[in-house]
């Protein structure tokens, strides 16, 4: 039989919940912490319910949980949760532990600088990215993405990039788990926009997001494959798209972006 937990790849899926070592008690406490949005600073237990689809009487004794672990803060005059300090103390742990945010920082900013671009750098988040780190030029406009902030896979060029350069299998499989999640109407053009993206990481080293996203926004991205061929972070690059044009982006700003991907490479040795 093997060990199982060498079936389990570093993108979430739906389906993994099916796995013999998927502990359901940990996703749903999990799945509690990922429903507060930004802005929001308390939810009440119906509230969670309602967003999880978890019973109540099940999340109240999961936030009780949380609490006693510091996860989750309890306000007795709003009766309700808001996230604990504990998580911070999670997410600082992690960008000590990787050395790769500190290595790419420096080289984004100076990418940034050049080119007159915003860049991001990106992992994978089940159907989502999550921004890892940023960078902005002082002309270009602030796209409010902060580290731990989540875009769209499929519409961006941060999540194109992730997943053109995924291997056969884990791409033809969040494909299949991606059309349920989207309007009928949606879903040929979204498809071919991630197909064509595939075939140009294949051809260039880059894929592109002209407007698919944000309107206004065009933008580049690159993928970057680690020594463990399933970790993959990416960048993107990019701008308003006066100043973005599909020319520039292929002639200058993809190169460049390239460049970086390299930099970051050596300097990591593929351990991310």
């Amino acid at each position: 039989m093997g060990n199982p937990k060498r079936l389990l790849t570093t993108v979430r899926f739906e389906s993994d919940q099916d796995h013999p070592q998927f502990v359901s008690a940990a996703a749903r406490s999990l799945a509690i912490l990922n429903c507060f949005d930004y802005g929001e600073l308390y939810l009440g237990n119906r509230e969670i319910a309602l967003r999880t689809d978890l019973p109540k009487a099940t999340v109240s004794r999961l936030t009780f949980t949380l609490c006693s672990l510091g996860y989750l803060n309890y306000s007795q005059i709003q009766e309700k949760y808001a996230l604990g300090a504990a998580l911070l103390s999670l997410g600082n742990t992690y960008k000590r532990c990787n050395q790769v945010i500190a290595i790419a920082k420096p080289l984004m900013q100076r990418c940034a600088e050049e080119t007159g671009s915003s860049l991001m750098l990106g992992s994978s988040d089940g159907m989502r990215m999550i921004v890892l780190a940023s960078a902005n030029c002082a002309s270009c406009p602030d796209l409010d993405l902060e580290p731990g902030a989540r875009v769209p896979h499929g519409l961006t060029a941060l999540g194109r990039a992730d997943l053109a350069a995924r291997r056969d299998e884990l791409f033809q499989r969040y494909l299949s788990e991606l059309e349920p999640q989207c309007r009928p109407v949606d879903w040929p053009q979204l498809r071919d926009g991630i197909l064509r993206a595939r075939e140009d990481v294949a051809a260039s080293g880059f894929c592109y997001s002209l407007g698919d996203w944000r309107s206004e926004i065009y933008a580049v991205g690159v993928p970057m494959v680690g020594k463990d061929r399933d970790r993959i972070l990416a960048f993107s690059c990019g701008g308003l798209a006066h100043s973005m044009t599909h020319e520039r982006l292929y002639e200058k700003i993809g190169p460049r972006l390239l460049q970086l991907r390299d930099e970051v490479l050596v300097a990591t040795k593929g351990v991310f």
